[in-house]
């Protein structure tokens, strides 16, 4: 399989404080790589460097011509904001065909209106007042416009109802096997790192494992990220 992505040797530091050193690995095409470890551990920031928005030293090399959809950890949407679900995508796509077909992709319904908002369809109610589950699925979306090789996910389901995590989840997995995506995403989800994942980066300012779930998630790794009272997860 193809390697899309190659990090070689990557040090990030911010204010004089040592924030990643020394991080290396490598996505292949179709994967999905999950990043896990604890707060402050430096997992955003490595999304951050990957998208090329902060200075760092090291290699982060992409295959060429490779296009990246973002979808961030938390976006807050005031209420009151005047902006529709519609309104917000042709801020970036005005194709309504386009617009359709990726709400479709997430699980929206082309000419039906969605429950809980009356006989609203989803484009035309107002961002502020969408679900939490909703919105994520509007910004996976919004993620999806341009045709995407790699898709990065910030925690796609902070701050969902476990009953919803489900879903986006699944979501994600179906949208990777449909559209031949690369995933990257950061979880705190150990059972779902397990059940989705191709491989798992544990980081803790440096790289305390990498490779397969399986594999890579041993009861001394999970020591070393989370503390020596963190159980391991046993998948069947």
């Amino acid at each position: 399989m193809k390697t899309i992505l190659r990090v070689s040797n990557l040090k990030i530091e911010s204010d004089h404080q040592l924030i990643l050193d020394n991080i290396s690995f490598e996505v292949k095409k179709n994967e999905i790589m999950a990043v896990i470890g604890p707060n402050g551990a430096g997992k955003t920031t490595l999304f951050r460097a990957l998208l090329g928005l902060i200075p760092y030293q090291g290699k982060i090399e992409w295959l060429k011509g490779i296009k990246i959809g973002y979808v961030p950890q938390k976006i807050f949407i005031d209420r009151e904001l005047p902006l529709t679900t519609q309104e917000f995508f042709y801020l970036k796509e005005k194709a309504r065909k386009k617009i359709d077909y990726v709400i479709s992709a997430v699980g929206f319904e082309k000419d039906k209106p969605h429950k809980g908002h009356l006989k609203k369809h989803i484009l035309e109610e107002r961002l502020g007042l969408l679900s939490g589950g909703e919105l994520q699925r509007i910004m996976i979306a919004w993620a999806l416009l341009g045709n995407p090789d790699v898709l990065l996910f910030d925690e796609p389901t902070a701050g969902i109802d476990i009953s919803a995590e489900e879903t986006i989840y699944s979501l994600l997995h179906r949208l990777q096997k449909q559209k031949n995506l690369t995933i990257l995403l950061i979880s705190h989800e150990l059972q779902v790192v397990y059940r989705y994942a191709t491989n798992v980066l544990c980081l803790n300012k440096e790289k305390i494992c990498f490779g397969p779930p399986s594999q890579a998630l041993d009861q001394r790794s999970l020591n070393k990220l989370f503390g020596e009272n963190v159980g391991l997860y046993h998948h069947h």
